[in-house]
């Protein structure tokens, strides 16, 4: 349920009324979304007493970091499988290439224990940002540093159509690391947080006859059963039902908890706000605005209305 707007005098359904500076009423709010404030507020608290004891602690440094995608061939009729060979065979040059810059020198600090939110629109270079940090994509120029191996969702869980679920969730955690005894001890609560087995016995079933949700919600609960130094989660929050997206949210919470860092892109910004306390906001490859997620977030949908 969305916040409502009240009027100076007016009381909420549950009484609990958000305040200004000056006294003025500002919103009621839900029972969960009490709940959920001072839940955050907790953590932000608990984060904030062990950075004063033991300081700030870098998981991940991007230093002035440009990526750039080469297309070659890019013109018409030049991009066929026929004329690459040709080229090949006759040791002629591409006779088109095309550059995307796609991410434009951005440089920002990640810290243990924090979860950062990833958000702009279509293009902007949140993927992009998130396979550099990976290391599965190379800088034109800058750096990347990373205290950790980095984990990006449904790259160390990787899904192999062809296998059952059940085989590709044993796989997929003995590709992250875990031992056969670690494995047999996580499988059942990986397939019950994945809620696959809902609507039948899918686990027996061959990846390829997964919906893409279905798919997505097994890579999540593959990658999240680990604690990993800097996981990176891009757009898996999108999928699954209430439910799964609650229990995602709180996994995520867990994984900071007990880890290092964790990036989530999404489009959704209710679960970049349920999720996230730092927010950095990518437009045209160049970031727009980074810190606390509230003021990120607003200034964020403010220019998408405006547009």
């Amino acid at each position: 349920m969305d916040d409502v707007s009240l009027d100076a005098g007016q009381s909420g359904p549950d009484g609990k009324l958000l305040t200004g500076p000056d006294g003025e009423v500002l919103i009621a709010l839900t029972p969960e979304q009490i709940e959920r404030r001072q839940l955050l507020e907790r953590e932000r608290a608990e984060r904030a007493a062990k950075q004063a004891k033991f300081g700030q602690i870098p998981t991940v440094i991007v230093d002035d970091i440009h990526i750039v995608y080469k297309i070659y061939g890019a013109g018409v009729g030049k991009g066929s499988a026929t004329s690459a060979m040709s080229r090949i065979v006759s040791r002629r040059t591409s006779p088109a290439l095309t550059e995307v810059h796609a991410v434009k020198g951005i440089s920002f600090t990640a810290y243990k224990g924090e979860a950062i939110g990833l958000i702009g629109s279509n293009g902007s270079g949140k993927s992009t940002t998130l396979s550099a940090v990976a290391g599965l994509l190379p800088v034109e120029s800058g750096a990347i540093y990373t205290d950790g191996q980095p984990s990006l969702l449904g790259v160390n869980a990787a899904m192999m159509n062809d296998l059952t679920g059940e085989r590709n969730v044993v796989l997929g955690c003995l590709a992250m690391g875990m031992s056969k005894a670690e494995v047999k001890q996580r499988y059942q609560g990986i397939v019950d947080f994945s809620g696959i087995q809902e609507r039948g016995d899918f686990v027996s079933l061959p990846m390829r006859t997964y919906s893409s949700g279905m798919a997505a919600r097994l890579r999540f609960s593959i990658a999240a059963a680990k604690t990993h130094d800097v996981l990176l989660i891009d757009e898996a929050l999108a999928t699954g039902d209430t439910a799964f997206q609650k229990r995602s949210e709180d996994r995520i919470r867990e994984l900071r908890k007990d880890a290092g860092t964790v990036f989530l892109v999404s489009h959704n910004n209710k679960s970049i706000r349920d999720t996230c306390d730092r927010t950095i906001w990518l437009e045209a490859g160049l970031i727009r605005a980074d810190g606390p997620t509230e003021d990120v977030v607003k200034e964020y949908e403010d220019y998408m209305k405006s547009r």
